[in-house]
């Protein structure tokens, strides 16, 4: 992740929000011998005083479940819509076109938690996905049976986050007129072209005055 400081967003709040409607996240490490792994993992996201956590569940004995017994140290990179930015959208369009996007990436530490954890992750989790605990899907529907031979298979861990960064890419370091033509030329993009134009017109305001 490169630091530039325009294009970083500097209110926690708004990182903590844009955390949570991303909870889909890529889970990185390294086991023992420095080989990378990673796994797609949807996580609960908690903040509690100044301490962040995020809860997930892994398949038991993959390669990443045994590099994470090994090494402790992961990087949690939240994703979110991105987009292509062409240049002849500026006033001055001999420069290089660039890709919008925001991404936040959170280093910490795991903890593997036991059976009872596990099967509250389960639960915790389902409620929340589902936006109700009396949805046919919900963890407390499952027979036991199904959940006994569930949690054999899976294994729960808890992220301790120790530092979070962001890049809010959205257009910062142009100037007035070329930031409202790659917005408008956004708009009548796809969904994710939209979107980012949706969050560019939000922040407008902070970057132009009158």
């Amino acid at each position: 992740m490169y630091h530039l400081p325009y294009f970083k967003e500097n209110n926690f709040e708004e990182v903590l929000s844009f955390m949570k409607a991303n909870p889909f996240i890529v889970l990185t490490g390294v086991d023992a011998a420095h080989k990378p792994v990673a796994t797609q993992v949807p996580v609960l996201i908690r903040q509690q005083d100044d301490q962040l956590t995020l809860r997930g569940h892994i398949m038991r004995n993959t390669d990443h479940h045994k590099a994470l017994q090994q090494n402790p140290n992961v990087l949690a990179i939240f994703t979110g819509p991105h987009t292509y930015v062409s240049a002849s959208w500026y006033t001055n369009p001999h420069q290089g076109s660039t890709w919008n996007y925001i991404t936040v990436q959170a280093q910490g530490t795991v903890r593997f938690l036991d059976e009872a954890e596990l099967r509250n992750t389960l639960r915790d989790a389902t409620t929340h996905f589902e936006g109700s605990p009396h949805t046919p899907g919900a963890y407390d529907a499952l027979p036991e049976e199904y959940i006994q031979k569930l949690i054999k298979a899976i294994v729960a861990i808890e992220i301790n986050v120790t530092q979070v960064d962001n890049v809010f890419k959205l257009s910062q370091n142009r100037d007035e007129a070329s930031f409202d033509n790659i917005t408008n030329e956004l708009k009548a993009g796809p969904a994710d072209a939209q979107t980012i134009a949706e969050e560019m017109e939000r922040r407008r305001s902070q970057l132009f005055k009158g």
